[in-house]
């Protein structure tokens, strides 16, 4: 640094310094700020002082008014207001249900014979930290919850209660409960003698419900799938919230006379005899992985009350499986005298699936699993009987390639000429000319498979929702109901899971060999481009097993281990219908159909107009290009 820099940091510093020092207050500036600071400190304390007594004071209002809100309800209900909670638990073979005093709504579901993931015998549906039910009624002065009352139980049996809260002067809500043989709870709600606490328009009441709904298999994912609020529509027909996104305050616009908090395989079922009116609001939210949670349900109703207390209100509630034919029998108990169509909860798939595994999968499932058999068996010998019913199909599909396979020889030499790529046209013509005169129809072998995609998709929407499956062991399988897992890991990864599912693993990898099998097959009949083409398309379909993986790998084992043995017995079918077809008797038998076609003048008639109309399709075609190409010309 040099002599200049040195004296030029130090003038400015002198400066700096002196500035401040002529810039400093003097001593009676400095008294008065000190002055106006404890004025404002004293101004602020003030303020304070007074907000927090405003605060005190609304905080009392607020106090003495719930105060006497208390004091006059208490003085109505007496001392429904006040008291210690116990319980009353309902039972049959089937469910036992718990009741509290303290509201006097069941608080506690356990669902007898079905093991939880701890492995007990009997399933808690929920418990009281899970779901609350209120209802809440609109007075003249008050409102009352029923959530807020202590119920006096009498005529206490395994299957009946009475709940009773005292309003005093002979005025009392009654809510009377009768569990039946099976998973269905009768319910009625009656006033009694206090018609003159209600306004006189009042006709309804609000009803309050909450679930957290609980896991209850293994696999989160998929179960979430089919875990979500379902409604029935007075009129017929069901309606369900979205299992895999957040929906809040759903209306309704319509009646509806149950609603349902479900699970994969079990559900709670709310249902009304003079139905919910139209404004109901539906919400479901999803909880996260590993919070043994799979969604947070609310449903906000109304129904019809008679302050009077000359007619109660009546609902039934289920409490069990979602089992088809148990839903049907238990259906028949409720004396509503309506069509619930409870059955809707077992999700059989589209509309264009549902006949078929509502008239014949159920049917066959029942029938094979009268006898006692593992479920792993049944699901072996539905295959094999699905095998059985649809071979005629696939064999006529399979037919329908040898043909093309055995004529692929006369199909090269008609058609050689034809290697350019502008005369693709005439050669897709000449081939189906040929195809024609043998009596040939490549279509014939498509339309057999698309037949059979309904019964192979049946299986895809119906093995998922059957509850017999559940907790069913077969060979290394411990549970047909959900995954199988070889290998765990604590990290989710994402598309695949913390687990890979050896049924998923042995499905994917006999699909490869099943498309390999297909593809040989399929090279062995095409023709010039076809099978150029065919060699693109080769990779979709080794890719789409990969696919399927990804997809399936949470899915249950009963299902990946149907599509395992439903492709073996695929590819068994179709290596026994190789080896039994001769193909020079087939060639033979296609040379005589190549002379009677040729020799039966009508037949011949009737192909030449078949091919005279084909070229000129073609002809049309091939100008409709050239206009195109010429415009495109043009434009550029």
């Amino acid at each position: 640094m040099d002599k200049n820099t040195v004296i030029g940091f130090i003038l400015i510093a002198a400066l700096l310094i002196g500035y401040s020092w002529w810039q400093q207050p003097s001593a009676e500036q400095i008294a008065e700020m000190k002055r106006q600071d404890s004025l404002a400190l004293v101004a602020k304390e003030k303020a304070e002082k007074e907000a927090k007594a405003l605060q005190q004071a609304t905080q009392l209002a607020k106090k003495e008014k719930e105060k006497a809100a208390l004091e006059d309800t208490t003085a109505l209900f007496h001392n429904a207001m006040s008291g210690t909670s116990s319980t009353v638990v309902l039972k049959n073979s089937k469910v036992e249900l718990t009741l509290n005093t303290k509201g006097g709504t069941v608080e506690k579901a356990v669902i007898k014979n079905f093991k939880d993931q701890e492995g007990h015998n009997d399933l808690i549906l929920f418990d009281k930290q899970d779901q609350q039910l209120k209802f809440m009624l609109t007075g003249k002065e008050n409102n009352f919850i029923t959530s807020d009352l202590f119920f006096t139980p009498s005529e206490v049996t395994d299957t009946t209660v009475t709940m009773t809260a005292d309003a005093g002067n002979g005025r009392q809500l009654v809510m009377k409960y009768l569990l039946g043989k099976d998973y269905m709870l009768h319910m009625s709600l009656q006033a009694e003698g206090m018609a003159g606490l209600f306004p006189p328009t009042i006709k309804e009441m609000d009803i309050q419900w909450d679930e957290h709904c609980r896991q209850q298999e293994r696999g989160f994912t998929f179960e979430n799938r089919y875990a979500s609020i379902t409604c029935h529509k007075a009129a017929g027909g069901t309606t369900k919230l979205s299992d895999q996104k957040d929906v809040v305050d759903k209306k309704i616009d319509e009646p509806i006379d149950w609603v349902c908090f479900k699970t994969q395989f079990f559900s709670a079922v709310m249902i009304s005899k003079d139905n919910f009116a139209t404004d109901a609001s539906l919400t479901s939210l999803l909880q996260e992985k590993g919070t043994k949670y799979l969604k947070q349900y609310s449903a906000k109703l109304k129904t019809a009350f008679d302050p009077t207390g000359a007619k109660p209100s009546e609902f039934e509630f289920y409490y069990g499986p979602n089992d088809f034919r148990v839903l049907q029998n238990v259906e028949k108990q409720s004396t509503f005298g309506k069509n619930l169509q409870l059955e809707r909860l077992v999700y059989l798939g589209w509309w264009i699936i549902r006949p078929i595994n509502r008239w014949f999968t159920l049917y066959v499932f029942d029938w094979l699993t009268s006898f006692g058999l593992n479920m792993g068996i049944v699901l072996i010998l539905i295959t094999l009987l699905l095998k059985a019913i649809t071979y005629p199909l696939v064999k006529k599909s399979y037919m329908s390639s040898a043909k093309m396979r055995v004529l692929k020889p006369k199909l090269d030499e008609a058609t050689k000429q034809y290697d350019k790529p502008e005369d693709q046209m005439q050669k897709q013509q000449a081939m189906m000319a040929m195809y024609s005169k043998y009596g040939v129809s490549p279509l014939s072998g498509c339309l057999p498979m698309l037949i059979q995609m309904p019964i192979w998709m049946a299986l895809f929407f119906f093995v998922p929702n059957a509850i017999q499956l559940r907790g069913e062991h077969f060979l290394w399988i411990n549970d047909l109901s959900t995954y199988d897992p070889i290998i765990t890991w604590n990290k989710n990864i994402w598309m695949i899971g913390d687990h890979l599912s050896l049924t998923c693993i042995l499905f994917c990898v006999a699909n490869v060999l099943y498309s390999v099998m297909n593809m040989r097959q399929q090279k062995d009949q095409m023709v010039g481009q076809q099978a150029e083409q065919m060699k693109m398309m080769q990779w979709m379909m080794y890719l789409m097993p990969v696919m399927f993986f990804f997809i399936f790998n949470d899915y249950s084992s009963g299902l990946n281990f149907y599509y395992f043995v439903s492709l073996f017995f695929s590819a068994a079918i179709m290596w026994a219908l190789r080896k039994t077809t001769n193909d020079a008797k087939l060639l033979a038998i296609l040379e005589a159909k190549y002379k009677e076609n040729e020799n039966n003048p009508k037949k011949a008639k009737n192909l030449a107009t078949r091919l005279e109309a084909m070229q000129k399709q073609t002809e049309e075609l091939r100008r409709q290009r050239e206009m195109r190409e010429k415009q495109m010309n043009k434009y550029k």
